[in-house]
């Protein structure tokens, strides 16, 4: 048996390091001076008229160009994948291994990565087992999680999960779960839960979240400072023109203010069969008190249940070394 990890950059910006590239990087490898050249890439190149533009992006001609760059390195990567799948063909292991593809982020655009909106964590994730050709070209609604990978990979390879403790008794216990169920039927997971600490080491920005059927809440921990952005997103064409537009006044053809993506309240709760833009927090609205209640329970719960050391943030300070317990600050939040 193996496991093999092949991880591509190829989706990322680079604009912010190596320009000569471009955004994306998207000339590296094309056979173009001073490019380089990868003998079994085919790249593929659009116009900025043709993107689809997503609700969460600026509709501008910056953005779009920006989006038709990161398209050519996404077909990059496509074609690479394609070399992989043909190296285990040619190894004689296609037919029975576990091919799992899927991404760690949203893509690196306004609403996107460092985000915990459905922008920002809704990710391809697909599964091919050579086992349950059953379920072969399906589509499934459940919920799934990158924490659901490891046991999942464990189960393939009928590895137990660990027994061991860390930090005294504090002891080793998964939160996801085996994906393996949903290959063989579709499953009734309608519960996901996210979260972001800081993304650069000065982009501390914590927040959690749970999406559980249609809602989705998200509570901003720090959200009396203003949202961070990293290098390389702020060098991008498409952060400096909404810049731009915003200091000179000018229509940002945006679905919110910079002011806005800056400054969020607290919680907020979406109804994303509803609100697909999550554009109106109903977090205020006592109509939504039960569901706000709950989704926040089940939030505490799992913060618990993963040790999070923010689970009492950002009104109390964590008091762990007897019983784990909430101390309130006074803080006036």
């Amino acid at each position: 048996p193996f496991f093999l990890y092949v991880a591509f950059h190829d989706p990322h910006r680079c604009g912010h390091s190596q320009p000569q590239y471009g955004a994306f990087c998207e000339k590296f490898g094309n056979g173009e001076s001073g490019m380089g050249w990868i003998p079994d890439w085919k790249p593929q190149l659009y116009r900025p008229e043709d993107v689809q533009v997503p609700h969460f992006v600026p509709d501008t001609p910056a953005a779009r160009a920006d989006l038709a760059a990161q398209y050519t390195t996404i077909g990059r990567m496509d074609q690479g994948i394609g070399l992989v799948l043909e190296e285990l063909r040619r190894a004689g292991v296609l037919n029975s291994t576990l091919v799992i593809y899927t991404s760690d982020n949203g893509i690196p655009f306004p609403g996107g990565r460092t985000n915990l909106y459905w922008s920002g964590t809704a990710e391809p994730l697909l599964l091919s087992s050579p086992e349950h050709p059953g379920r072969w070209g399906q589509v499934s609604s459940a919920f799934a999680s990158l924490l659901d990978l490891t046991p999942t990979i464990l189960d393939w390879f009928s590895i137990p999960y660990p027994s061991y403790s860390i930090f005294g008794t504090k002891r080793v216990q998964l939160t996801g779960k085996s994906l393996l169920p949903a290959l063989q039927s579709e499953q009734p997971w309608a519960t996901a839960f996210s979260s972001q600490s800081h993304h650069e080491a000065t982009m501390y920005y914590p927040m959690r979240a749970i999406q559980h059927r249609q809602f989705r809440l998200i509570h901003n921990l720090n959200y009396k400072m203003p949202f961070p952005i990293d290098q390389d997103f702020y060098v991008s064409p498409t952060f400096q023109d909404l810049l731009n537009r915003t200091r000179a006044g000018q229509p940002t053809h945006w679905n919110k203010t910079l002011h806005q993506y800056y400054y969020r309240d607290r919680w907020e709760l979406f109804d994303c069969s509803q609100d697909p833009t999550e554009s109106h927090n109903l977090a205020p609205d006592p109509r939504y008190a039960a569901v706000f209640q709950m989704l926040r329970a089940q939030l505490l719960k799992w913060q618990w249940d993963t040790g999070d050391p923010w689970v009492c943030a950002p009104d109390a300070v964590l008091e762990e070394k007897l019983s784990p317990q909430c101390q309130p600050l006074h803080n006036e939040l």
